[in-house]
């Protein structure tokens, strides 16, 4: 049999899986779910061990130390990839849902009803807890889904899928209603990209090459997940210690991830005292600076000794950022600093660089928050608070299939109800049209 013949009687199977899957209860579901958790705390040990192997080659290869902290499972990373399906168990189930309905003068009831979209394709980059993410939210809105990771974490991947699906069958549940494509291959997408009449939507997670060739190759219908350029404005009216709180979190917590900051604009008026404290804790936690001229003229006239340590061993300082800076997702230890003369100044300059994805403002001013939130274009806008909060999680959706920077159907953390369709449900006496 083929690789092309192996995918394609996956598909089949998760196919079937999902008309079945349609139509199970709310409590099924539910009891699945609570089960997947339970596997998953149960096979801590063992999921360590199939990782462990996934990081030595990452090591081995020089992935960056970000990437790899996305790769790494730990026991807490575990708890909290069982915590989360958890969440979703305790969610009301989409399923069913009268969205809207109305009746008509001739008598016609017409209802508007939330299904499952079938069968979801998601094919996902580094991080193993998007694999028991994805497959909570689709079991639990009713679809069946297509999983395939990155070569960098099959290891860990295959693992997870065993665990959370070795029970499916006791709660009434097909094993196929989450499918993994095993093969690490990478014309294996190509494949399954074609196959448009067994898959209903396609979900890439990962870096923008990925997701551009996910969207050039594909016959199915495609909801990307770009990269996420994110942006911290300080505000001349921002409270300066709360502003360096949010933006220590927002790049360094986990720069790795799509809701970590590239960018952080500063308001003149207030550059000269924020940036050097900026740059000290920026420095003192390995962040590489790149900064528009008007950054480096506040910060030349500043004593290196104390301020900013250039260690010729990590060859960190800062530099003089290109256009291209102002573009790119670093996922990494790197931040791009502009001064701004405004407001208006730092919306233009987010909405052309920026992807859409989450931005936020500090400022104590209401008037300019309000303009920010309005104006900027992006799926999540944040006043006073850090972009690392762009997560089903933390939104209380517990997961997310990932944080969608289209327009159409979904936009920003893409839970259950984003993982529905509707159809319409029209309800007769013997009307017939004249």
């Amino acid at each position: 049999m083929t690789l092309k013949d192996k995918i394609i009687k996956k598909l089949k199977d998760a196919k079937e899986a999902s008309l079945a899957l349609a139509n199970v209860s709310s409590g099924q579901k539910n009891k699945a779910l609570s089960g997947m958790a339970q596997s998953l705390l149960k096979n801590t040990e063992y999921l360590l061990s199939e990782n462990a192997k996934d990081v030595s080659l990452a090591n081995e290869i020089g992935l960056s130390d970000a990437m790899i902290d996305r790769l790494t499972l730990t026991e807490k990373r575990i708890k909290e990839m069982a915590e989360s399906i958890k969440q979703v168990a305790g969610l009301k189930d989409p399923v069913g849902k009268i969205l809207k309905q109305w009746k008509r003068p001739n008598g016609l009831v017409i209802k508007k009803v939330a299904v499952p979209m079938g069968v979801i394709g998601i094919i996902y980059e580094s991080r193993p807890d998007v694999t028991s993410d994805c497959a909570s939210l689709c079991l639990k809105s009713g679809n069946a889904c297509i999983l395939r990771g990155g070569s960098e974490a099959i290891n860990s991947n295959l693992a997870i899928h065993k665990t959370i699906t070795k029970d499916l069958k006791k709660f009434g549940i097909p094993e196929a209603a989450v499918t993994m494509i095993d093969v690490a291959d990478r014309s294996a997408v190509k494949s399954l990209l074609k196959q448009d009449s067994l898959i209903d939507v396609v979900i890439p997670r990962g870096g923008e090459s990925l997701i551009r060739y996910v969207a050039e190759n594909s016959l199915i219908p495609v909801i990307k997940h770009y990269k996420g350029v994110c942006h911290l404005y300080v505000d001349k009216y921002a409270d300066l210690k709360m502003a360096l709180d949010i933006m220590l979190n927002a790049k360094v917590q986990r720069p790795g991830v799509c809701n970590a900051i590239e960018k952080m604009l500063v308001h003149k008026d207030i550059a000269v005292k924020f940036l050097p404290e900026a740059a000290r804790l920026l420095d003192d936690a390995g962040v590489e600076l790149r900064g528009c001229d008007k950054t480096l003229k506040f910060l030349r006239g500043i004593n290196p000794s104390t301020t900013l340590r250039v260690d010729a061993e990590r060859s960190r300082s800062i530099k003089k950022a290109a256009e291209k800076d102002w573009y790119e997702e670093y996922l990494d230890l790197i931040l791009a600093i502009k001064v701004v003369n405004n407001a208006d100044e730092a919306i233009n300059h987010i909405n052309k660089y920026g992807s859409r994805h989450s931005d936020a403002i500090v400022t104590k001013n209401k008037k300019t928050a309000g303009k920010f939130l309005q104006e900027v274009d992006s799926a999540c806008v944040y006043h006073n608070a850090s972009t690392r909060f762009t997560d089903g999680y933390q939104f209380g959706m517990g997961a997310e299939i990932g944080i969608s920077t289209g327009k159409i159907h979904a936009r920003g953390p893409m839970a259950l109800e984003e993982l529905c369709t509707y159809k319409y449900i029209i309800l007769g006496s013997g009307q017939t049209r004249p």
